[in-house]
C-alpha cells in the first residue's frame, strides 16, 4: 500500500529519474537514507520498473511519427504469438497494444520518412499471414508528450 510520501517520491521521480537520495529527501521532508529506502522498497516492489532516458526522435533523423491499427484476419494463439513476435522485432515500433473495438492492435511507430512507413507497412506489418487490413495515421504535430502517471 502506498502512502502520501510514497506517492509523492514517485510523482518526483516521474519528472526527474535523476534525483538523489538527498534531493529527494529535501522533497519530501525526509532524510536522504530514508528517501533512499523508501525508493529502494519501491522498485523491489515493482512499481518502479526502469530508468529510460526520453530521447529526441526528430534529432535522431526519424521524422515520421505514425499509429497504426491492425486487423487481424484470423485470430487464435499462434496468429497472436506471431505477430507479436513480429512486432518484437521491429525497432520501428515503439510501442504496441491489443485493443477492444474494431481494430485488434495499435502500433506507435517511429521512420526516418515516409518511404520508410510504407516499407514496414507494405514489406513487414501487411504480408504478415494473420494481418487482414491496417489503417495508418500520421502525426502531424504531438500536443502533449507522454507525461507522468497520475499518483
Amino acid at each position: 500500500m502506498l502512502d502520501d510520501i510514497d506517492t509523492r517520491l514517485l510523482f518526483a521521480l516521474q519528472k526527474d529519474a535523476h534525483l538523489t537520495a538527498q534531493q529527494l529527501g529535501e522533497i519530501l521532508n525526509l532524510s536522504a537514507s530514508q528517501a533512499g529506502r523508501r525508493r529502494q522498497r519501491l522498485e523491489a516492489d515493482g512499481f518502479i520498473t526502469g530508468y529510460t532516458a526520453r530521447l529526441d526522435p526528430v534529432k535522431l533523423g526519424l521524422q515520421v511519427q505514425g499509429f497504426i491499427q491492425v486487423h487481424l484476419g484470423t485470430h487464435g494463439p499462434e496468429q497472436s504469438a506471431s505477430f507479436a513476435r513480429m512486432v518484437n522485432a521491429r525497432p520501428e515500433i515503439s510501442s504496441a497494444w491489443t485493443m477492444t473495438g474494431e481494430a485488434d492492435y495499435l502500433l506507435h511507430v517511429y521512420c526516418d520518412d515516409l518511404s520508410a512507413l510504407n516499407r514496414l507497412l507494405h514489406e513487414v506489418i501487411l504480408p504478415h499471414p494473420a494481418v487482414a487490413r491496417v489503417q495508418s495515421q500520421i502525426v502531424m504535430d504531438q500536443l502533449k508528450r507522454d507525461a507522468p502517471l497520475p499518483t
